[in-house]
């Protein structure tokens, strides 16, 4: 490789971090996933698919994202029955609706009844709707809630405070890199006459996974 070559590349390689460069983490040998995720970066600039800015802008757009843009859809689907079927049937146009970008990945809406509760895992790696719930916890992609919330899911939901009756029904929907899905969480009792931007505050991003419930603030 000439001194060229290796100027240009380390300065395309940089611009793939759009945050400082972490030396107890990024100076060490790249994991499996870590090389590949560089490789196919480098690929998609090198095809002219896209250029070291794009992935650098939807990189910001990602971690500036947060659980309030699915709240609110949660909160204009609790006060408008027309709105509610529209996000069952289509999350991503739903958001786009209320100018909200949900990104390009199907979005499928899970709506809690009294006698249903839905929770929602990956249990391959971590995928998970960040651009309306903000970014996953760490206990998300942790192979503990993985693999048990699928056998035990009762059992998990009490270790995150969610005590369930024996009658309601749960649910676990699997998410994939294909489809994502988001829980709509029942109204909490007591919120009737309040406004949606009030009603979002009780909807947090564990409401919208499952292993919350919205409650009153």
């Amino acid at each position: 490789m000439n001194q060229d070559h290796a100027h240009s590349h380390d300065a395309e390689h940089e611009h793939h971090h759009p945050h400082p460069r972490q030396p107890d983490v990024e100076d060490a040998p790249l994991s499996w996933h870590m090389a590949l995720t560089e490789a196919v970066a480098d690929l998609m600039v090198a095809k002219g698919l896209c250029t070291t800015a794009d992935i650098h802008r939807t990189l910001e757009v990602i971690d500036a994202a947060s659980p309030a843009a699915g709240a609110r859809l949660v909160a204009r689907a609790w006060l408008d029955p027309v709105f509610r079927e529209l996000m069952l049937a289509d999350v991503n146009r739903a958001a786009s609706d209320l100018g909200i970008d949900a990104g390009a990945i199907p979005i499928r809406a899970v709506e809690n009844r009294p006698d249903l509760h839905n929770v929602i895992v990956c249990t391959l790696c971590s995928c998970y709707p960040r651009f309306l719930l903000g970014g996953s916890p760490d206990w998300y992609k942790s192979k503990a809630y993985r693999s048990r919330m699928v056998r035990e899911p009762r059992a998990v939901l009490r270790e995150f405070g969610v005590d369930l009756p024996a009658d309601v029904r749960v649910d676990v929907h699997d998410s994939t890199a294909e489809l994502r899905y988001m829980v709509i969480p029942n109204r909490p009792v007591g919120t009737e006459g309040w406004s949606e931007e009030r009603l979002a505050e009780t909807v947090t991003r564990d409401a919208m996974i499952g292993t919350g419930l919205a409650r009153c603030v």
